[in-house]
């Protein structure tokens, strides 16, 4: 309810009524007068409120009478009635119905009370209560009032002081709050106000309004009370004290500022009396220094006083905060001295209020701006911002700095760990040694053993004092230890903050405002309101030294993690300003520090030490303090989170991380990650260290470079708490997001980010050289991950990025550091590549080729890891990106291709790979142009020699290229058509000529050659399978695909690609080592047939050979049309040729095998000759041995009628036939010749026996190879033996025997000659009499003259059959017979011997076709003239003289069997031509033979078996029976010397024994009974018949008789004579055997005797032969059963001469 309302105003009349009346009621005894008035004024108030409508104007105007009666109630000094007029007063008052006068009146009533110290309380709040409510006091009066109650201040009384110290407050207050309001009333009126004189009339300033000029008086004497004058104003003050009034005076300048501001009058107090005031009040403090008032100097220096000194501080904070714009000399020398107040030599309260009001000024930042301009922007001025900074660091560091001992405040607490300071009973001080076992919870800061607790002294951005609010302490207060660090510690980070956030908000609204420019102005730059900046940059130029010098301090000290966080966000804020300003050194000094801060104490990174050098030669002093920025110091008493090693080229110990390192880690990345765009160049600083933050906590890159928590790699000495073990994720993933943000980056700031990444490679590179430390990664692996996620600009940062990881990282001798260089740079090409770019790569050739170049780039580098990283990357980006390469594929290509012998197996394995990806997949995707490329590289990884596999595998790759050729055979020759038109239309216009390999020939026919030339030089690789496989897949790929080139291109193949390749194996051939190759690998044996580097070249000869020759068999059609087929043709026998003379076995019988192919002759294959195909032995695939189905020379050629049919057949290899019309040129004579030529030659070379002596002798044609020649003879013969005449009969001759005569090696010969008992031809033997065959064959359906050549075969075959018995001699060369050739020891290093052949069976086969051949051209004129019967029988005579001692026993039963053949044919003849005398030699030679054989001189056998002995005989028997037969019936038409060595013979045969006596030798020679027989038989039916024709005949055959019985005779004498003398004892076998030899003679002989006519026996004979009988009884006591048996035998014929025959008795002769 208001005081006016009709309730009030009512409630109030009653009230006043009623406080009437209890006046008078008091005062009725006492105080009449009182009484009366009070009743008066009861009435008056009844009167007022009857007249007036308007009740409390009315009471005011009659205010005075009305409180008369109260004014007099005080008078009373009673104090019941005094309270009670008091209250009414104060009623009245509230009321607002007290008029002036009455108000006046009303004070003198108070000031008597107070002068008789009545009512104390009462009367100051009746004070109150009048000034509060109303304005109507004013002047003398107002200023009675106030020094009313400043007397009531100074009372005895407590109570009455404080209230009154309130009241005058209030007052105070209140007398300028109604200036204010004045002021508000007038404010639309404006006045001129004349100009402020020095005026000296201080009582009344006319140009002020009447409450403006109560406040102006007011103040001005409170400045007159501070400096101890009297009062103008307030006329009758007693006492005052200084700490009152300025406590006054600041309120009112705190509170009011606005009036200061506003009037000029106030303006000049302030100007001229307040300051002067202040600075004069502190001229103790300032000239004190603590310690030097112990000296006694002349002039003691008045002490500071604590609460002056604490109050000044106060109005000077007001004062700097409201007036600063209208002191600015003043606040200059203010601020200059608060830096003052915290020097060192201070007492501790007073630094520490000074402090307190710093800390006042630093949350104002705009103040502080204004000081920045005010001062230090402007010339010769004091530079007091920066000051103020700098004495905050200096203080801080000062506090560190052990004060002189006996100051309790600071208590080095290094040594005992004892309490410390005023507080430290309550905490152990930290522990010794830097242990960080004994924390204790509080927060503190800790340096070089001084250790200061932190409190919390204000909320942040707020400066709550606590000793500025002290008003109530006069001494000065103990200051609580660590208390000015924290406020200290306050003031820097709210100083910190209000610079940065303030400036940060103008920044961005000036972005703002340049973006809406931007908008509406696109064609103008923006140009920043001018002088901000300046300010800006001031600012922080001038504050961040002091800063930096304080925080790094503190943060080095700091023990907690809180005021850690604080101190690295304050120093992380002003980096990130200073980098929006662009102030570089500044920005690079904060982030050292914090860099340093995350390291190890002590921990040399020459980045931040160069740095810190720059920075610490900007040292600045601060009133003599020399101000140094701080490196961390290393005794921090800090929990040791994680121990690791240093990233020093040299090794060092261990170093340790602490929590606090790990804090500051977490800041570094938070700067790098929130304000990495202003770094610039301190990207290096940041990622220098973060590069060692990582490498000691072991965080290792993996995949994409994201670094991953690493296994200890470094071993034990990494070791990390579990605490920093969760945390290595989390700062993993921050370090990975930093990188992520790179692509917020602008592009300036980008290459900022990857100058800083490449230098730091650079470092950590140099620290790798020349160790095998692991190097750090943490460069490589951040490029990759800012190149990963910056795709979308890839082409700004492509250059410096992979030019760097090239030339530096890849090449660099540490293998880690290489291999991650190539990991990044590949995994960098993959990602471009696979990156969804725009416009896409396909339309982006130049973007394509630029990420691909690196990759080719790559293969600069000679180190094998990185070649193997290019290939797998190559590899992969095959897979995923292989289809849309399109021109980058000969970069590609060319990574593949570029593989050196030196690179080792696994680089070249993956390289091998990529190119089957590329071959399997992707040749049809790629230009043809890059097909020639493939082919290249396909074949260069044949050729490399470290992995035979590849180079086989490759060699299969260039088949699988030709088949596609030949698929998409059309596609690629429009498309190299097109290409080749364009380039020809730039070699022109540019007026040079195309130059491409093969150029003439079309370019499709140029792939093919291409292909073909490669697969040459694969063919002659050093390594035989290579060749093989080269050589195999170029004829067949010739042979499947060789119908798409065009004719003239043939001409290339044949010549350039064939023969060229033929000459190159044959020179390498001729030239290869003969020396043994050791098995290779030790586990790989190679067969004896390829162990030197001839052998195996003999087989890259062999298939050459065959290949071509097969080339020009089957596509003979199309060669022929060729003009130069005569001399290719020369040219492949000349190769045959040589090939044929080779020293090699497999070589030269290859060529044959080759010559007959080219000759189309099947070769004859037998079931032991199964290889006999040269292909089949060489392994080519099948498709390319069609059996020659074409044409062979016993069938005709096939015709085709069309080329076209001709063409769609062109896929199997069968003869293209030519076209009805034209002979074959097969038929063409001279090509037959020059075949027989070469045949002759090649046959002729190889059969001639070599010179010289056996030992010089080296090479001797293998047994195949002759066969092969010899079987070439008879297809060849077919074609030229028209004109074939004796003279190349004899040729043929020569070499028939010659081959025949070659021995073989005895190491061979197991494998060639049959076991010797077989009696079997070998090939080579076969094919010989084959050729003789043919020959004989031809001469016997040819025309006569040809059968002049008769002889000469039977020559040739007779020579043959000498060999049975006396084989060939091969020059000189020593052979043994096979039967003695050491089989089965061959020793290793001796020469082979060589071994003849078994020529039995050969010299038989050709006795056997002497004799039917003989049989066929007995009666021909040549046969006749030539004496051919008579060599037959003189070649015979060898094998039947020898008989036994013949190699073969076959051999002289055959022998005989043929000339009783021979003999039946040919003694016929010889008988007719007698007369003739052509056969007269012939007779002796027979004789002759005769006798040798039936009287050899060879013994038979020991082992011949009694069935064998018979057929021997039986034999023998035939020869005389043939002699009984077929000469002596004809004894007149034959010679008579003859006749009588036949008979000679006979007589020699019937006789059992010519010897005297029977040797040891003959003991088992056993009695040829049945011929001596038959000898006897014919003898005695030639000899003792009547037709005898010389008695001389006779004679001799009786002279033999006689001579037999007398031995006989005498031997059974013997025997008979030694039996009985040995008794018992057995006789000898010699014996034995002899007298059973004389008895089977006896006993044959009687035969003989009894078969004969009994005519033609000798009467004396018979007495002989009876005189033995009694001589064989005697015998009959032997004891020997084998005699007795042939004793019975004896005798048994005797019983024929029982009775003496009647001729004897009749004719009676003796």
């Amino acid at each position: 309810m208001s005081t006016s309302s009709p309730e009030a105003v009512k409630k109030l009349l009653e009230n006043m009524q009623t406080d009437l009346r209890s006046l008078s009621m008091e005062c009725k005894k006492k105080f009449p007068p009182v009484k009366e008035a009070a009743e008066s004024g009861i009435v008056k108030i009844k009167t007022i409120a009857a007249r007036n409508t308007e009740i409390l104007a009315a009471l005011k105007e009659n205010s005075s009478e009305v409180v008369q009666p109260f004014l007099m109630g005080c008078g009373t000094k009673e104090p019941k009635i005094t309270q009670l007029c008091l209250a009414a007063i104060q009623r009245l008052m509230s009321h607002e119905v007290v008029s002036e006068a009455a108000a006046g009146n009303i004070i003198n009533m108070l000031w008597q009370l107070m002068e008789n110290g009545l009512e104390e309380l009462k009367l100051l709040q009746t004070v109150l209560v009048l000034l509060t409510t109303n304005t109507v006091v004013h002047d003398e009066v107002l200023s009675k009032a106030i020094v009313l109650c400043f007397r009531l201040h100074f009372t005895k009384d407590n109570i009455t002081n404080n209230t009154a110290a309130a009241t005058v407050r209030q007052v105070v207050t209140v007398v300028f709050e109604r200036m204010v309001a004045e002021d508000e009333r007038f404010k639309g009126i404006v006045e001129q106000p004349p100009s402020v004189q020095g005026n000296t009339n201080r009582r009344s300033v006319s140009t002020l309004r009447p409450s403006a000029k109560d406040a102006y008086m007011l103040f001005q004497d409170l400045c007159q009370l501070v400096n101890a004058d009297a009062p103008y104003w307030l006329v009758g003050m007693t006492e005052m004290t200084r700490t009152f009034v300025l406590e006054l005076l600041e309120s009112v300048l705190n509170d009011f500022p606005g009036v200061f501001l506003q009037h000029q009058e106030f303006s000049f107090l302030l100007k001229e009396r307040v300051c002067p005031l202040v600075i004069k009040l502190f001229s103790p403090n300032i000239k004190f220094r603590q310690g030097s008032s112990s000296t006694a100097s002349p002039a003691p220096v008045e002490k500071p006083y604590f609460p002056i000194c604490m109050r000044l501080l106060r109005v000077v904070s007001v004062l700097i905060k409201h007036f600063y714009s209208l002191l600015v000399t003043e606040c200059e020398i203010f601020l200059s001295l608060l830096v003052k107040f915290l020097d060192g030599e201070k007492p501790q309260w007073l630094r520490a209020v000074a402090v307190e009001s710093v800390h006042r000024l630093c949350v104002q930042p705009h103040l502080l701006r204004s000081f920045c301009q005010s001062y230090d922007m402007k010339q010769h001025s004091t530079k007091v911002f920066r000051d103020i900074v700098n004495a905050l660091g200096s203080f801080i560091q000062s506090l560190f700095i052990v004060p002189n001992a006996g100051n309790p405040a600071v208590v080095g607490a290094l040594a005992g760990g004892s309490g410390s300071g005023a507080q430290g009973a309550a905490q152990g001080g930290p522990g010794t040694g830097g242990v960080s076992g004994n924390l204790t919870s509080q927060a503190a800061f800790e340096y070089r053993g001084t250790w200061i607790p932190l409190m919390t002294v204000s909320v942040q951005g707020s400066a709550k004092a606590t000793y500025l609010e002290m008003l109530d302490k006069v001494e000065p207060p103990s200051i609580p230890e660590g208390y000015a660090m924290s406020v200290a510690f306050s003031a820097l980070l709210d100083l910190v903050r209000g610079i940065t956030t303030m400036i940060e908000r103008e920044l961005a609204v000036e972005e703002e405002a340049a973006a809406e420019f931007r908008e509406t102005h696109p064609d103008q730059g923006w140009q920043p309101p001018p002088g901000v900046h300046l300010v800006w940059e001031e600012m922080v130029s001038a504050c961040w030294c002091g800063l930096l010098a304080a925080l790094s301090l503190l943060l080095d000290a700091s023990t907690d993690e809180t005021a850690t966080e604080n101190i690295l966000k304050a120093e992380l804020t002003m980096a990130s300003l200073c980098g929006r300003l662009g102030m570089v050194t500044p920005r690079d000094a904060f982030i050292t520090a914090i860099c340093k801060a995350s390291l190890p104490p002590h921990y040399a990174l020459t980045v931040l030490s160069s740095n810190a050098a720059n920075l610490s030669g900007k040292a600045y002093s601060i009133q003599g303090h020399s101000v140094q920025i701080i490196s961390p110091s290393s005794e921090s008493h800090q929990q040791v989170v994680a121990v690791g090693q240093p990233l020093t080229s040299q090794p060092q110990g261990t170093v340790m991380l602490t929590a606090k390192n790990i804090q500051c880690m977490r800041t570094l990345l938070n700067l790098a990650h929130c304000h990495g765009a202003v770094l610039g160049t301190s990207w290096q600083l940041v990622l220098a260290t973060l590069q060692h933050l990582v490498w000691i906590l072991g965080l290792k890159p993996g995949l994409g470079g994201a670094l991953k928590p690493g296994r200890a790699v470094e071993g034990p000495s990494t070791v990390l708490t579990t605490a920093v073990m969760t945390d290595l994720p989390v700062i993993a993933n921050i370090l990975s997001r930093l990188f992520e943000s790179s692509q917020y980056l602008d592009d300036v700031s980008l290459h900022h980010l990857i100058n800083a990444l490449c230098s730091l490679s650079l470092e950590a590179m140099e620290m790798a050289y020349g160790n095998n430390k692991e190097p750090s990664l943490f460069a490589v692996a951040k490029l990759l991950e800012t190149g990963l996620v910056n795709m979308d600009r890839i082409e700004i940062l492509w250059r410096p990025l992979t030019g760097h990881l090239l030339e530096k990282v890849c090449q660099h001798p540490n293998s880690r550091m290489r291999e991650w260089g190539a990991e990044a740079l590949t995994a960098l090409i993959k990602a471009g590549l696979a990156y969804k770019h725009d416009p896409p790569l396909a339309q982006n050739q130049r973007l394509q080729l630029l990420l691909l170049n690196p990759l080719k780039e790559l293969s600069n580098v000679l180190h094998a890891d990185i070649r193997q990283k290019q290939l797998e990357s190559v590899l992969q980006i095959l897979q995923s990106q292989g289809d849309s390469l399109g021109p980058g594929w000969p970069l590609v290509l060319g990574v593949i291709g570029a593989i050196r012998n030196d690179q080792g197996e696994s680089l070249i394995r993956t390289a091998f790979q990529c190119l089957q990806l590329v071959v399997t997949d992707f040749l049809p995707t790629m230009p043809c142009t890059c097909l020639q490329i493939v082919v290249d590289v396909a074949g260069s990884f044949g050729l490399q020699n470290q992995e035979l596999n590849i180079s086989l595998t490759s060699i299969g790759l260039l088949w699988n290229i030709s088949d596609y050729f030949f698929q998409r055979g059309e596609a690629i020759t429009q498309e190299l058509e097109r290409e080749e038109e364009a380039l020809q239309k730039q070699a022109k216009e540019k007026g040079e000529t195309l130059n491409r390999p093969f150029h003439p020939a079309p370019p499709f026919d140029c792939l093919w050659l291409c292909l073909y030339a490669k697969l040459g030089e694969l063919c002659v690789d050093p390594r035989p399978a290579v060749r093989k496989s080269a050589g195999q897949t170029l004829f067949s790929t010739i042979a499947a695909h060789g119908t798409l080139l065009q004719q003239p291109t043939w001409h290339v193949v044949v010549w350039k690609v064939l023969f060229h390749l033929l000459d190159c194996v044959r020179t390498s051939s001729t030239t290869a080592d003969k020396e043994k190759i050791e098995s290779g690998g030790g586990n790989i044996l190679i067969h004896h047939s390829r162990d030197t580097a001839e052998k195996q070249w003999a087989e890259t000869w062999v298939l050459t050979l065959a290949g071509v020759a097969r080339i020009f068999n089957t596509r003979r059609y199309l060669l022929q049309q060729l003009g130069d087929f005569f001399e290719a043709w020369e040219v492949l026998l000349n190769h045959i040729q040589s090939a044929a003379l080779s020293k090699n076995n497999e070589v030269s019988l290859a060529a044959l095998k080759s010559f007959q192919e080219i000759l189309q002759i099947g070769t004859p294959v037998k079931d032991s000759d199964k290889a006999g195909d040269a292909f089949a032995a060489m392994g080519v695939p099948p498709v390319l041995i069609d059996p020659l189905s074409a044409s062979g020379p016993g069938r005709p050629l096939v015709r085709s009628d069309s080329l076209v049919e001709r063409l769609t057949r062109y896929n199997g290899a069968e003869l293209q036939a030519p076209p009805p019309g034209e002979e074959s040129a097969l038929e063409d004579s001279a090509l037959w010749w020059s075949a027989w030529n070469t045949w002759y030659r090649t046959g002729t070379d190889s059969t001639r026996p070599p010179s010289g002596p056996a030992e010089k002798f080296s090479f001797i044609p293998s047994q195949p190879f002759l066969t092969a020649l010899i079987q070439i003879f008879p297809a060849l013969y077919q074609h030229i033996k028209s004109n074939f005449s004796m003279e190349d009969l004899k040729k043929l001759g020569v070499i028939l025997h010659g081959a025949v005569s070659v021995p073989i090696s005895s190491d061979a010969s197991p494998f060639i000659l049959p076991s010797f008992t077989e009696a079997v031809l070998t090939s080579l033997q076969e094919a010989v009499l084959t050729s003789l065959d043919v020959l004989q064959k031809a001469i016997c359906v040819g025309p006569e003259n040809l059968q002049v050549m008769y002889p000469a075969i039977f020559e040739q075959l007779l020579l043959f059959v000498e060999f049975s018995c006396k084989p060939p001699q091969y020059g000189r060369m020593e052979t043994k017979h096979v039967a003695n050739a050491k089989y089965n020891q061959i020793q290793l290093f001796a020469p082979a011997e060589w071994v003849a052949l078994n020529y039995v069976p050969f010299a038989e086969r050709s006795l056997e076709v002497v004799v039917e051949l003989y049989h066929k051209t007995a009666c021909h004129k040549a046969v006749i003239n030539e004496k051919v019967l008579q060599n037959i029988i003189k070649t015979l005579r060898m094998p039947l003289g020898l008989k036994y001692a013949c190699p073969s026993e076959s051999t002289w039963k055959l022998a005989v069997a043929s000339l009783l053949k021979v003999l039946s044919i040919g003694l016929p003849v010889a008988r007719q031509h007698a007369s003739s005398g052509k056969f007269d030699t012939m007779w002796p030679e027979l004789a002759n033979a005769f006798e040798d054989f039936l009287f050899t001189k060879s013994t038979p056998p020991d082992n011949v078996s009694i069935q064998e002995f018979q057929k021997n005989e039986a034999v023998d028997v035939e020869v005389v029976q043939l002699i009984s037969t077929e000469i002596l019936p004809f004894a007149n038409f034959i010679p008579k010397d003859f006749v009588s060595q036949i008979m000679t013979m006979l007589n020699r045969g019937s006789i059992h024994s010519q010897s005297a006596s029977f040797t040891e030798a003959e003991i088992d020679v056993r009695m040829r009974e049945e011929f001596s027989k038959v000898c006897f038989e014919t003898l005695l039916q030639f000899s003792f018949s009547n037709k005898v024709s010389t008695p001389q005949e006779g004679y001799i055959s009786r002279m033999a008789l006689s001579v037999l019985l007398k031995r006989s005779q005498d031997v059974l004498r013997r025997y008979v004579e030694d039996e009985r003398l040995s008794g018992r004892c057995p006789l000898p076998r010699q014996q034995v055997t002899e007298i059973i030899f004389v008895l089977k003679a006896i006993s044959t002989l009687m035969d003989s005797l009894k078969k004969t006519q009994p005519e033609n026996v000798d009467g004396n004979t018979w007495a002989q032969v009876i005189a033995l009988y009694p001589t064989l009884v005697e015998c009959i006591t032997c004891s020997s059963s084998e005699v007795s048996s042939a004793l019975k035998e004896a005798l048994g014929p005797f019983k024929d001469f029982m009775q003496p025959p009647l001729i004897k008795v009749q004719n009676g002769e003796s």
